[in-house]
C-alpha cells in the first residue's frame, strides 16, 4: 500500500508542479504601474505630425507613420551572424545563427531569430528623434554596397549608411559586428553643419516589434515575450496580456530591454550610466513592441557627435551572456527550483568538459547524487526489506480483521513497532528524488548547451524525446524490476494497480527529454542495486 502511495505523490506532485508553473507564466501577478516620473527626458515633438508608441510623450514613430518606399537589403555576414539589413532605417529584418541548426539533420538551414515570413515577424529597428528632422526608421538611408562580409584577417566588419536631412544635417548609421561574438553595436555619427543657426537635439531610440506567439512547443511550455532587467530588479517577464492592460513605461540606468524565447535572446543595452527611458505597449491584437529611448545629445553647429547602443542577438548561454550584461544571464529560466537546477548546470558543464559528453556527465552526476543521498536511502531501503520479512504476517492479518479496519490498522501499527519498521520509510528514496528530478527537467529543457546534445547510439539530442522510445521503455523495465524487490500491496486491486504502474510511467516519460529518462533509468539502477544488496545482508542475517 506505501507503494502505490509512493507512486502517486511522485505523480502527483511534478503534474501539479507543472500545471503551477504554467499557471504561473499565462497568469502571473498584475503589474504595479510604475509611478516614478519618467517626463524629465522627454524629447519634443516632432516637427512632422506621428503617430507615437506609449508611454505618449516618447515621440518615437510607429509603423502607420511610415512613408512609402521601395527599399533595398543589404547584407552583412560575420563568423556567427548573417544580418539583412533594409535601407528603410537601417532595420534589421533577418539575424541568422550560423553556428545553430533548426535541427540535427546534415544540411539543416541555420536558426532565424529575426525574420519575418507569412506567419512571423521579428525586427529590430532604430533611429533618432529630436527638434529638427532627423532620420527614424522610416527614412531612407544609402549604401556604400549590398554586400558585406568579415575578411578573415580582420575582427570587425562596419556596414555604413548615409542620410542627409533638408537641413544639411548629416548622420551615418554604423551597424558593427564583430569576430566571435553576438553583440551588434549600432552608432549613429551625427554632424550639424557650420551654417546652422542653433544646436541639435538628438535623442537614440532602438525597439523590438514581434508578433504574439505561443510558446507551446508540443507537449512543452516555454516563455516568449518581453523581459527588462533593472538595477532595481535584475530580471522580470511579461506576457502579450500583461503588457497590454499595462504598457511599461519606466526610466532607468545600467539595464537592458529585450525578447525572450526558447533557448534564445534579443536584447537591447543602452549604454550605462544615462537614465534611459524603456516601454513596452502592444501596438494591434498581434503585434507588440519593446524599446527604449536615450537621453538628449546636443551637437553644437560645426560639430560632429556620436550615439550608440548594443544589440545582442544569440543564444542564451552561461559563458556568453553574463558578460555582456548585468542580469542577462537570468533569462536562462530554470525555473522555482533554480537554487538547485544552477549548481546541477554548474556539475553537469564540469563534467562534460571531462568526458566530453553531455550524456556521460548526466551519468556521473546521477552516480554522486546517490551517493550524497546514500544514507537516507539506506534507510528507506531497510525499512521496505524488513516489510518483505513480515509480508506473510501481515497478510495474516489481513485475513483475520477482513471485517475490521480499525482492529487492522491498530495490529499493523503494533507489528511496524515492534519490529522496528518505519511505514514510510520506503517513500524517502524517491521523495527526496523529487525536487533533483524537476530542477534537472528545467536544465535540459532550458540550457541552449544542451540543445543537440547527442549521447551515443540514436539517441542524438538529449533535450528532445527519445524518437525509438528506448529509454522510457528501459525505464518502465527498470521501474517493474525494482517493485519485485519490494513487499507487493496486501489489498489485491492495489497489486492490480501497482503492476500497470510501470506501463503508466514508462507512457509518461516517452515525451520527456532522453536526458531525463536517462537519468531516471540510471537512478532505478542504482537503486536496484543497492536495494539488493541491503536486502540480501538482512536475509543473510536473519537466517
Amino acid at each position: 500500500m506505501e507503494q502505490i502511495r509512493l507512486i502517486l505523490i511522485v505523480a502527483l506532485v511534478f503534474t501539479s508542479f507543472q500545471l503551477w508553473e504554467a499557471w504561473h507564466k499565462d497568469y502571473p501577478p498584475p503589474l504595479v504601474p510604475n509611478l516614478a516620473p519618467i517626463t524629465e527626458y522627454a524629447p519634443p515633438p516632432l516637427a512632422s505630425p506621428t503617430a507615437s508608441v506609449p508611454p505618449e510623450h516618447l515621440a518615437v514613430p510607429t509603423s502607420e507613420s511610415a512613408p512609402t518606399t521601395t527599399a533595398t537589403v543589404i547584407t552583412a555576414k560575420s563568423d556567427l551572424l548573417t544580418l539583412n539589413i533594409s535601407s528603410t532605417g537601417g532595420t534589421i529584418t533577418s539575424a541568422t545563427l550560423l553556428a545553430y541548426p533548426v535541427n540535427t539533420h546534415q544540411g539543416a538551414p541555420a536558426v532565424e531569430l529575426l525574420g519575418t515570413d507569412s506567419t512571423r515577424l521579428f525586427l529590430q529597428e532604430s533611429g533618432l528623434t529630436g527638434a529638427i528632422d532627423l532620420p527614424t526608421h522610416h527614412s531612407t538611408f544609402t549604401a556604400d554596397a549590398d554586400a558585406y562580409v568579415l575578411a578573415d584577417d580582420a575582427d570587425k566588419l562596419d556596414i555604413p549608411l548615409h542620410w542627409i536631412g533638408a537641413n544639411g544635417t548629416t548622420v551615418e548609421k554604423h551597424i558593427i559586428l564583430e569576430r566571435g561574438s553576438y553583440v551588434v553595436t549600432i552608432e549613429y555619427v551625427i554632424n550639424n553643419p557650420a551654417t546652422a543657426t542653433a544646436p541639435v537635439q538628438a535623442r537614440l531610440y532602438a525597439q523590438l516589434k514581434r508578433n504574439d506567439e505561443s510558446s507551446l512547443r508540443g507537449m512543452v511550455y516555454t516563455f516568449t515575450g518581453p523581459a527588462l532587467s533593472t538595477p532595481a530588479k535584475r530580471f522580470e517577464k511579461f506576457n502579450f496580456d500583461q503588457i497590454e492592460d499595462t504598457p511599461i513605461a519606466e526610466t532607468a540606468t545600467d539595464a537592458w530591454i529585450g525578447i525572450i524565447q526558447h533557448y534564445f535572446v534579443a536584447a537591447l543595452i543602452p549604454p550605462s550610466g544615462a537614465p534611459t527611458q524603456f516601454y513596452a505597449k502592444v501596438l494591434d491584437d498581434q503585434h507588440y513592441v519593446v524599446g527604449f529611448q536615450s537621453p538628449p545629445l546636443e551637437i553644437a553647429p560645426a560639430e560632429t557627435r556620436k550615439l550608440a547602443t548594443r544589440l545582442y542577438i544569440g543564444p542564451k548561454r552561461h559563458d556568453i551572456i553574463s558578460t555582456v550584461a548585468p542580469g542577462l544571464e537570468l533569462s536562462v529560466d530554470f525555473g522555482a527550483l533554480w537554487f538547485i537546477a544552477k549548481p546541477l548546470f554548474l556539475a553537469l558543464g564540469y563534467f562534460k568538459e571531462l568526458t566530453g559528453n553531455w550524456g556521460w556527465a548526466i551519468l556521473v552526476v546521477t552516480f554522486l547524487l546517490k551517493l550524497l543521498f546514500f544514507p537516507l536511502s539506506a534507510a528507506g531501503y531497510r525499512s521496505m526489506a524488513k516489510m518483505r520479512k513480515v509480508q506473510p504476517r501481515m497478510l495474516t492479518m489481513r485475513d483475520r480483521y477482513k471485517d475490521d479496519r480499525a482492529a487492522l490498522n491498530q495490529a499493523m501499527m503494533k507489528l511496524y513497532k515492534d519490529e522496528k519498521i518505519n511505514p514510510l520509510g520506503g517513500c524517502f528514496p524517491i521523495l527526496i528524488q523529487i525536487p533533483v528530478f524537476i530542477a534537472l527537467y528545467w536544465v535540459l529543457l532550458e540550457s541552449v548547451e544542451m540543445r543537440q546534445a547527442p549521447f551515443i547510439l540514436w539517441v542524438h539530442d538529449l533535450s528532445e524525446r527519445d524518437p525509438y522510445f528506448v529509454l522510457p521503455l528501459l525505464m518502465g523495465i527498470s521501474m517493474w524490476a525494482q517493485q519485485k524487490l519490494n513487499p507487493a500491496p496486501i489489498d489485491p486491486m492495489q497489486a492490480k494497480v501497482m503492476q500497470v504502474m510501470p506501463i503508466v510511467f514508462t507512457a509518461f516519460f516517452a515525451f520527456f527529454p532522453s536526458g531525463l529518462v536517462l537519468y531516471w533509468f540510471i537512478n532505478n539502477m542504482l537503486s536496484i542495486a543497492q536495494q539488493w544488496q541491503i536486502t540480501r545482508t538482512i536475509d543473510a542475517a536473519s537466517s
